[in-house]
C-alpha cells in the first residue's frame, strides 16, 4: 500500500508542468515605483517585486513603516535609489545592509553626469529618472543586482534588460522629436519643485521650481514673487503641478500673476517623484515619462499626439 501511494505521488508530480518545479521568484523590495518597475521589467517572472512608495508619495519625506521593515528584512534583495533621495531612510539602509542584500541603484551612475544638489555641496540631484538616458544606467544597475542575487538567471535578465533599454531608446527619440517642436520662446518649465533639471538639460528647456531639489526646502514669498515677475515679463502662459507635491504654492503663483494682469493656466499635472496608478500605462516608467513629455509639449505649443508615443495614455489632452 505504501509503495502504491508513493508511485501515485510520483505519477502526479511527473504530470505537473515544469514551472511547478521551478525556483521560487526572488523576493525584491524597491523603494520607489520607478525602481520597482525596472526590477519587474528586467526580472520578469523570476522576481516578485514589492514597491514601498505608491502614487502621490513623496520620497524626500518618506519614512519606513513597520510593514515596510518586515518586508525588507524578509526580502532576498532590497533596491533603493540613493543620491540622498530617501534621506529619512539612509540610516536604516546602512544598518540593513549588514544583514541583507541591499543596493542603492543610482549610486553607480558616473558622477560627472549628475547635477549638483542646490542645498548640499557634497550631494547630487537625485531625479535621474527624468532622463531616459540616465535611467538606462539605473536599469543596468538593477540588472547587475538581480544577476548577483540569482546568477543562474543571468541570460534571462540580460534579454529582458535589452528589450527594456530598447523601449527607453524609443522614448528618447519621441521626446527629442516632440519637444523640439515647442517654440523656443516657450521652452520654460515652471513646476512645484526642482525635479526636472535633468529633463531640461536633456531637451534644452529652462526649468524653474518654486521649491528646491528637495520638497523639504521652503518656498518663500520672495521666491514666489521672483517667479511671478518672470512669468509676467516673459509672458509664460502655462505652469505645471506635480502629482506628489501640494499645488498650494503653484496656485499662489497663478494668483500673483493674475494680480499683475497676466493669465497663467495649469498646463497639466506631471509625475515628478512617483508614477501613476498601478495597472495603468502611466503606472510604468515609460508611461510616466510619455505622459510628462506629451503634457509639456502640448501645453507649451507643440503638436504632440494626444495619446502619446504609444497611443496608450489614459486620456487625451
Amino acid at each position: 500500500m505504501i509503495r502504491r501511494s508513493f508511485l501515485t505521488v510520483l505519477a502526479f508530480a511527473a504530470a505537473l508542468p515544469f514551472t511547478a518545479w521551478a525556483q521560487e521568484p526572488l523576493k525584491v523590495v524597491a523603494t520607489t515605483g520607478m525602481i520597482a518597475d525596472a526590477a519587474r521589467q528586467v526580472g520578469g517572472d523570476q522576481v516578485d517585486v514589492k514597491g514601498l512608495m505608491g502614487p502621490g508619495v513623496d520620497p524626500h519625506a518618506y519614512r519606513q513603516t513597520r510593514s515596510d521593515i518586515v518586508a525588507m528584512t524578509r526580502a532576498d534583495l532590497v533596491l533603493w535609489h540613493g543620491l540622498y533621495l530617501e534621506a529619512q531612510m539612509e540610516g536604516f539602509f546602512e544598518d540593513l545592509s549588514r544583514k541583507r542584500n541591499v543596493v542603492a541603484v543610482a549610486e553607480g551612475i558616473d558622477k560627472s553626469k549628475l547635477r549638483a544638489h542646490d542645498d548640499y555641496a557634497d550631494k547630487y540631484d537625485p531625479h535621474v529618472w527624468m532622463s531616459p538616458t540616465l535611467w538606462a544606467d539605473v536599469v543596468a544597475q538593477v540588472q547587475n543586482a538581480l544577476t548577483e542575487a540569482r546568477p543562474e538567471a543571468a541570460d534571462t535578465f540580460a534579454q529582458n534588460a535589452k528589450a527594456h533599454l530598447a523601449e527607453l531608446e524609443a522614448l528618447t527619440t519621441y521626446a527629442d522629436q516632440v519637444l523640439a517642436t515647442v517654440p523656443e520662446s516657450n521652452r520654460m518649465l515652471v513646476t512645484a519643485h526642482d525635479a526636472f533639471g535633468y529633463f531640461g538639460a536633456s531637451y534644452g528647456y529652462e526649468v524653474m521650481g518654486i521649491q528646491g531639489i528637495s520638497t523639504q526646502s521652503e518656498a518663500g514669498l520672495n521666491r514666489i514673487g521672483e517667479l511671478v515677475d518672470t512669468l509676467v515679463d516673459r509672458q509664460i502662459s502655462a505652469v505645471f503641478v506635480e502629482s506628489s507635491v501640494s499645488d498650494r504654492s503653484m496656485r499662489a503663483l497663478i494668483e500673483g500673476a493674475a494680480a499683475k494682469g497676466h493669465n497663467v493656466m495649469i498646463g497639466g499635472e506631471l509625475y515628478s517623484d512617483a508614477m501613476g496608478e498601478p495597472g495603468t500605462y502611466e503606472g510604468t516608467y515609460v508611461g510616466m515619462l510619455d505622459h510628462n513629455i506629451t503634457s509639456i509639449a502640448r501645453a507649451l505649443g507643440a503638436e504632440a499626439p494626444a495619446r502619446g508615443m504609444n497611443g496608450k495614455l489614459s486620456a487625451g489632452f
